[in-house]
Order: structure tokens, then sequence, then C-alpha cells
């Protein structure tokens, strides 16, 4: 079966907020092809299948912090007039993205729902072995002597966090 969305895609718009994977109401509604109002009045009649840890509306510094990464244009706030967003987005955990495929009842938004499903499973994996290599590499250094602890150095730098002090917003796999 031919992905509707490649898995690469989804991953560049997964975001880590409140220390949950994430996709934005926004992203989700141009994925199932609907607009984002349409999306939201969906899930505001079912305020109740989306409880915090499934969904939640960013803050507006949560929100500010991807203005300035360059992953919207732009946003002011409460806008007078036409046009522009009014409300900050929705982030929507995996289990959110589940939830949405009850109310979203489309064959498109089945098919997006299982991609999305599966580039969350295969993100998870993604992790889970860059902990299994670490696992391993601490066991092969325990095995060797000193001559090798410059490798091993080496190694862990390339496989490890560069820069500790900033958080990262996204995932994005290469």
């Amino acid at each position: 079966m031919d992905e509707i969305i490649k898995t690469q895609e989804i991953f560049s718009q997964i975001f880590f907020f409140r220390g949950k994977k994430v996709i934005l109401d926004f992203h989700l509604a141009a994925m199932y092809e609907v607009e984002t109002r349409t999306l939201n009045q969906a899930v505001k009649r079912n305020v109740i299948r989306f409880p915090d840890d499934f969904m939640f509306q960013l803050t507006d510094k949560e929100f500010q912090c991807l203005i300035s990464q360059n992953v919207i244009s732009s946003y002011t706030g409460e806008i007078p007039g036409w046009g522009g967003r009014r409300k900050l987005p929705l982030a929507f955990t995996e289990q959110g993205v589940a939830m949405l495929s009850g109310i979203l009842r489309s064959k498109k938004a089945v098919n997006v729902n299982i991609a999305i499903m599966r580039a969350f499973v295969k993100m998870r994996e993604l992790i889970d072995e860059n902990k299994e290599l670490k696992k391993k590499l601490d066991e092969m250094e325990s095995k060797y002597d000193q001559q090798f602890q410059v490798v091993f150095e080496a190694i862990r730098q390339l496989i490890g966090p560069k820069n500790k002090a900033r958080r990262p917003i996204g995932f994005k796999l290469e």
C-alpha cells in the first residue's frame, strides 16, 4: 500500500512540548486535507474524548518559540478583521491523534492516522535503538583496556546529544 504521507514528512511535524511528542492542529488539518477550523470544531464537539494527556493548547510562549524557529511564519495574537489565526494551536499527542480517527471518519482520515501511528512507532524504535547502541558501547568499554578509551569517547560524542543546554522542539530524521 502506498503511504499517503511519508514518514519523514510526519517526523518533521512532530515537536516536543511539555515532555510529550505532539503534532499541531494545523499540520494535522493539512494532512487530512481539511481546514484547521473544521478539525478544531470536530474536536470541540467531542472534547470529552481529549483529556489533557491527549491534547492541550500551546501557551503563547511555546507558540512564539515555534515562530522564532521559523516553523510558522507569523502570529500576532488576537487579530481583528479577516484572516489569520485567532487562537493558539492545539497540540495532539499520539493518543490524541488516535482518538481523532474516532471523530474523523473519512477514508483519507483513516489512512492518514495509520501513517501517523506508524511514524510515532518508528520514532520510538529509533530512540530505543540509540539506547541499545549506548548499552552495547558500555559493555564493550568494560571489556577492553584503556588504550581504546579515546575511541569509545569519540563514539559517545557522535551518538550523544551535541548541546544539552538547548532543548529540542522537534525531531528530524535525516
